[in-house]
C-alpha cells in the first residue's frame, strides 16, 4: 500500500484528487493538507511515501515545504502537482528535493502511475517542464561535454550518478550503498566536478542527455 499525503491550498482541489486516488485499491490518502507549514505537519505525523504537493500557496510555499519534508523525512519522496511551470518554480522545486514535476491537467491514467513510480524511487516529470530542463542545462554546458566524460568517471561515481539521476537524497544514496553521508557527499562534489556543473538537478539531467546512466 502507497500511502499519500496531498498538500493544497484549495480545498475542491484536494477533494478532487483525494477522490481520484481512493479508486485505486493500492494507494491509500492518510491526510488532506491545506498549506505548506500544515503539510509538513502531517508528513511528519502520518509519514507517507508519496506527497503531491501544490507550489504557491500563502505562508510557507511548496518549494520551502518540500526542502523541509526532505530534510526530515528522507524515506518520504515529494511529487510536485502543479499549476506552474515557469522556470523558476522548476528549478527551484527540484533542487528543493523533488522527486517529480507533474502538472494539473495530467491525466489520470498517467498520474496514478507517476505516483506509485515515485514510491519506486523512479523519476516523472512532464514533458513541458522536461524541456525546460534541458534547455537550461544546454545553456549551462554550452554543449561542452567531453566525449571522454564516461572514462573520467570512476566505476563508484557512476553509480552515485546513477542515483542521482534517479532522485535520491545523499541520505538515501549513503543508506543504499552502505557508506557514510560524508563519504557521499565527497563523491557528488567528485562527480559534479568532472561533470562541469553547479547542482544535482543538472547533473541528472546531464547523465540522460549524454547517456552516462541507464
Amino acid at each position: 500500500m502507497i500511502r499519500v499525503l496531498i498538500c493544497d491550498d484549495q480545498a475542491i482541489v484536494c477533494d478532487g484528487l483525494e477522490a481520484i486516488l481512493s479508486t485505486d485499491p493500492e494507494i491509500e490518502v492518510v491526510g488532506l493538507a491545506s498549506g505548506g507549514a500544515q503539510g509538513v505537519a502531517l508528513a511528519l505525523k502520518t509519514r507517507p511515501d508519496v506527497v503531491l504537493m501544490d507550489l504557491k500557496m500563502p505562508g510557507m510555499n511548496g518549494i520551502q515545504a518540500t526542502r523541509a519534508i526532505r530534510e526530515q523525512l528522507p524515506d518520504t519522496r515529494v511529487l510536485v502537482l502543479t499549476t506552474y511551470d515557469a522556470d523558476e518554480w522548476v528549478f527551484d522545486a527540484i533542487r528543493s528535493g523533488a522527486a517529480g514535476y507533474m502538472l494539473k491537467d495530467t491525466p489520470r491514467s498517467k498520474l496514478i502511475p507517476a505516483i506509485k513510480d515515485t514510491a519506486l524511487g523512479k523519476t516523472h516529470v512532464d514533458p513541458a517542464v522536461a524541456g525546460k530542463l534541458f534547455n537550461r542545462i544546454a545553456q549551462d554546458s554550452m554543449g561542452q561535454v567531453p566525449s571522454t566524460l564516461a572514462h573520467e568517471l570512476s566505476e563508484r561515481e557512476r553509480e552515485i550518478l546513477q542515483l542521482i539521476a534517479s532522485g535520491l537524497s545523499n541520505v538515501e544514496i549513503a543508506e543504499r550503498l552502505h557508506l557514510s553521508d560524508g563519504t557521499v557527499r565527497n563523491y557528488v562534489s567528485a562527480v559534479l566536478g568532472k561533470l562541469g556543473v553547479s547542482d544535482r538537478t543538472q547533473a541528472a539531467v546531464l547523465a540522460l542527455r549524454y547517456g552516462l546512466v541507464d
